[in-house]
C-alpha cells in the first residue's frame, strides 16, 4: 500500500516541479521572448532568401547572416532613428501646435466640402454649427492636454522600441548562423510529442509564416510604396511618413487607400481638383490590389485556405498584437492540420459480433 502512494507522488512532484522550473525560466526570459519571437518570425520567412545569398558568397555563412542583420538594421532600426530625431528636433513645434489647438476658431466651410457626394452638405451645416458657437478652445483643451501628454510618452517608448529592435536583430543574426541546429531540436522536440504529426505540425507553421510575410507583408510594401509615389508626384507634403503610415494600415489589413483617398481631399481643399480626381483613381488602384496580390502571394507561400489565414492574420493582431501577424495563421494552421488528420483516422473495424459470441 505504501508502494503504491509512493509511486502516485512521486510523477506528481516530478511534473510539479518541472512545472515550477519552466514557469521561472520563462519569467526570467520574458524581456527576451518578444525580441527572440520576432526573430524567429523574421527568420524564418527569409531563411531561403539568406541561402541564396549564401551560395552568392561562395557559401559562406557568416557574411551571409552578417548582410541579413545589416539589411534588417537598415529596415527596422534606420527609420525607427530618424523618427526619433524628428520628434526631438521637432518638440517645440509640436508642443506650439497642440497649445495652439486651444484658441482654435472655425470661420466658413469651404467650397469644396459642400460638394462631395451623398455626405458634403451635411458636413457643411455641422460645421457651421459648430463655426456659431464661437471659440473651441474650452472644448479642445482637454484633448489638447491629452495629446501632448501622449506624444511624450511615445518618445520614452521609441526609446524601448528601439533596444527591442536591435535585439531582434542580434537574434535574428544568431538564428541564421545555427538555424539548421535549432530547426533540428524543434523537430526532435515535436516527434516526441507527437510521433505521428509533430514534425508535419512544424514544417506547416513555417509554411504558414512565410505564407503571411509573403501575402500580407510583401502587399502592404507594394501597395505603401506605390501609394507614396502617388503622393510623392502630386505634392503632398511628408510623403515619406505617410507611406510608413500607409504600411501600418496595409499590414494591420485596414489599407492603404484612406491615406491616399485623405490625400485627395486635400487637393480639393487646395483647389487642384486634377490632382484630387487622379488620386481618387489611384485610390481604387491601391485599393484593389489587396483583393489580387495578397490571395496570389499566399497561396504560393503556404497550400493553405486562404479563409484560413485572413482569419488567422485578422484575429492574431486583435489577440497579440502586431506579432499576432504571424502567430495566429501559425496557430490555426497547425489546429486546422490535427484536426483534418484527425477527422480523416478511419476507426479500427468493430469485432465480428458472431465471431465473439463463438468464442
Amino acid at each position: 500500500m505504501h508502494d503504491e502512494a509512493r509511486d502516485v507522488i512521486r510523477p506528481v512532484l516530478v511534473v510539479t516541479l518541472l512545472g515550477a522550473l519552466l514557469g521561472l525560466s520563462l519569467w526570467v526570459l520574458q524581456p527576451f521572448l518578444p525580441p527572440l519571437l520576432w526573430a524567429t518570425m523574421i527568420v524564418v520567412a527569409t531563411w531561403r532568401v539568406m541561402l541564396r545569398l549564401q551560395k552568392r558568397l561562395g557559401g559562406r555563412r557568416v557574411p551571409a547572416a552578417v548582410l541579413m542583420a545589416l539589411a534588417q538594421l537598415m529596415v527596422f532600426v534606420v527609420p525607427l532613428a530618424l523618427a526619433i530625431g524628428a520628434l526631438i528636433a521637432n518638440a517645440d513645434d509640436i508642443t506650439n501646435w497642440v497649445v495652439s489647438l486651444r484658441h482654435v476658431e472655425l470661420g466658413e466651410p469651404p467650397a469644396w466640402l459642400a460638394g462631395l457626394p451623398l455626405l458634403g452638405e451635411r458636413l457643411a451645416e455641422g460645421w457651421r454649427r459648430l463655426a456659431a458657437q464661437g471659440d473651441l478652445g474650452p472644448r479642445l483643451a482637454p484633448y489638447a492636454g491629452k495629446l501632448l501628454g501622449w506624444l511624450t510618452a511615445q518618445v520614452g517608448n521609441l526609446g524601448a522600441a528601439m533596444l527591442h529592435v536591435l535585439l531582434t536583430v542580434i537574434f535574428s543574426a544568431l538564428l541564421y548562423l545555427r538555424g539548421e541546429r535549432a530547426a533540428a531540436l524543434l523537430l526532435r522536440f515535436a516527434r516526441r510529442f507527437s510521433p505521428e504529426h509533430g514534425e508535419a505540425s512544424v514544417h506547416l507553421a513555417g509554411q504558414a509564416v512565410r505564407g503571411v510575410a509573403l501575402g500580407v507583408v510583401v502587399t502592404a510594401l507594394v501597395q505603401s510604396v506605390l501609394g507614396g509615389i502617388g503622393l510623392a508626384v502630386s505634392g503632398i507634403p511628408f510623403p515619406g511618413v505617410m507611406t510608413a503610415l500607409m504600411f501600418l494600415l496595409a499590414v494591420a489589413q485596414i489599407g492603404a487607400a484612406p491615406v491616399v483617398f485623405c490625400a485627395a481631399l486635400w487637393h480639393f481643399s487646395q483647389d487642384a481638383e486634377g490632382w484630387g480626381i487622379a488620386l481618387l483613381v489611384w485610390t481604387v488602384i491601391v485599393g484593389g490590389l489587396d483583393n489580387v496580390l495578397r490571395p496570389w502571394l499566399i497561396k504560393k507561400g503556404a497550400d493553405l485556405p486562404l479563409l484560413l489565414i485572413f482569419a488567422g492574420v485578422v484575429g492574431g493582431l486583435i489577440a497579440f498584437g502586431l506579432l499576432g501577424l504571424f502567430v495566429g495563421p501559425m496557430v490555426l494552421a497547425v489546429t486546422w492540420k490535427i484536426a483534418l488528420e484527425w477527422i480523416r483516422t478511419e476507426e479500427p473495424p468493430a469485432a465480428d459480433a458472431t465471431t465473439g459470441s463463438a468464442a
